[in-house]
């Protein structure tokens, strides 16, 4: 007897301390499965990052080609200290301002989460770098708005602010427990993995930013073939794998969730990309990298928001919905004479804003099953719609406007666009003395 109570003990400690940490006698348990995926997402999405800064800077000139990357990793930098300090209480603290913005001082440093295990078993600093990971690629998207003709001081001051008073706040209202639009309608506004978050908000932030600057010099007469398609496609790649940690990892879990958000955004990366070769192909009679490229972010984006509650057959649509649609604001922006420099709004922009108002008419049964319980009996598709359309049309009309007032704020002060010189000699020299290539005379 006395042998099985101490192989009992000896089971019960080992248990706890594979699985948990016993605290006044009552055990906070650790899921370790749902840990290690959270890890692993969280450096996927990092992975996103120099991914990004890839994709970015084979489409741009030879002689920018270290400035538009620098871009995507001054972000990792930037944001990367914010985020720790003031970022995650701004996003998930408790709300205050009427809750326009979270606020909570333990969270300041992360101070008060040193020992905190949340409840999805998963410890709180894990979930702190996850989100912080969404917080560093959002500005490094709105970059591509303005490639080639920004000063790389302004941008980082740039990026600082719009962290603090623009996606924070939207990050608050969205997937904060007590944010307004977390909780509009039955269950509130669905954006699982950050249609509104981060597409929308830095696409129509991009928008702003290019009609704020103006074009680069010499667009649209004397604005270059991509530099390096190869390196492109190699980033495109790279965002593709790491966006399953995107949007899988949003489940916070390693269930049958997790399951179905890495199923569909396979689906509507790949439905994205055939539809973009499709239309190239009747409209051109070429299919081109570059389309590729496109189609799989435009699938990928619109998937973003709708990854916890669409089935394959919804992502299958979504996908080719954000393709076509994606597609025709591109030729949109041509006529239109706008320099989006490499087709932030274009892609994140227009597939965000598709994604979060088509998911609707895709959502599976038994979400609508279950918010029809929340709300008393009924829900139907239109009023989800309208929850949709009315988180979209906030965080556009609000992206916009402090995005504008942070423009102007930068420009007259430390400057954000480049100086005529400067652009005509390329960020990489002019910005940061060296040469993406080494080549003496970069287009």
């Amino acid at each position: 007897m006395a042998k099985k109570i101490s192989a009992a003990l000896l089971l019960f400690f080992a248990v706890m301390m594979t699985h948990g940490t016993v605290w006044a006698g009552e055990p906070v348990l650790t899921d370790t499965g749902t840990t290690s995926w959270m890890l692993t997402s969280t450096a996927l999405v990092l992975l996103m990052v120099p991914g990004l800064a890839m994709f970015y800077g084979g489409l741009v000139r030879t002689k920018n080609v270290i400035g538009t990357m620098m871009h995507s990793f001054g972000a990792m930098v930037v944001i990367g200290v914010l985020w720790p300090l003031v970022g995650y209480s701004l996003s998930f603290g408790p709300g205050i301002l009427g809750g326009l913005v979270g606020w909570n001082p333990k969270y300041f440093m992360l101070q008060g989460i040193d020992d905190t295990i949340m409840e999805s078993h998963i410890p709180e600093y894990v979930f702190a770098m996850f989100q912080g990971k969404f917080a560093i690629i959002t500005p490094a998207l709105i970059a591509g708005a303005f490639a080639e003709r920004v000063n790389f001081k302004g941008y980082l001051l740039f990026i600082a602010l719009w962290c603090i008073f623009v996606y924070s706040p939207i990050c608050h209202w969205v997937w904060a427990a007590d944010g307004f639009l977390f909780n509009l309608g039955a269950m509130g506004a669905i954006d699982f993995a950050g249609g509104t978050v981060v597409h929308i908000s830095s696409g129509v932030t991009g928008l702003v930013a290019a009609l704020f600057l103006g074009s680069r010099r010499g667009y649209p007469r004397n604005v270059t073939s991509p530099n390096n398609l190869v390196m492109t496609l190699v980033g495109a790649g790279l965002l593709w794998v790491g966006w399953f940690g995107f949007n899988a990892g949003s489940a916070i879990a390693s269930d049958l969730a997790t399951a179905r958000a890495l199923t569909v955004t396979q689906i509507a990366a790949a439905s994205g990309a055939f539809t973009w070769l499709i239309i190239e192909l009747v409209h051109h009679n070429k299919a081109t990298s570059l389309g590729l490229a496109s189609g799989i972010l435009a699938g990928l984006v619109a998937i973003t928001p709708a990854a916890g509650v669409v089935p394959p057959s919804g992502a299958f649509a979504l996908g080719a919905i954000a393709a076509f649609v994606c597609y025709l604001g591109l030729m949109l922006k041509g006529k239109l004479g706008y320099d989006d420099s490499l087709d932030a709004f274009g892609v994140h922009g227009v597939g965000g804003i598709v994604g979060a108002l088509c998911l609707t008419f895709f959502i599976r049964p038994s979400w609508m099953a279950e918010a029809a319980v929340k709300a008393g009996g009924s829900w139907s598709v239109w009023q989800q719609l309208g929850v949709q359309a009315t988180a979209v049309g906030i965080t556009v009309a609000y992206a916009a406007a402090v995005s504008l007032v942070i423009l102007f704020i930068v420009e007259k002060t430390i400057g954000l666009r480049a100086t005529e010189n400067d652009e005509m000699s390329g960020l990489d020299h002019s910005m940061h003395s060296e040469q993406g290539y080494g080549l003496i005379n970069a287009n």
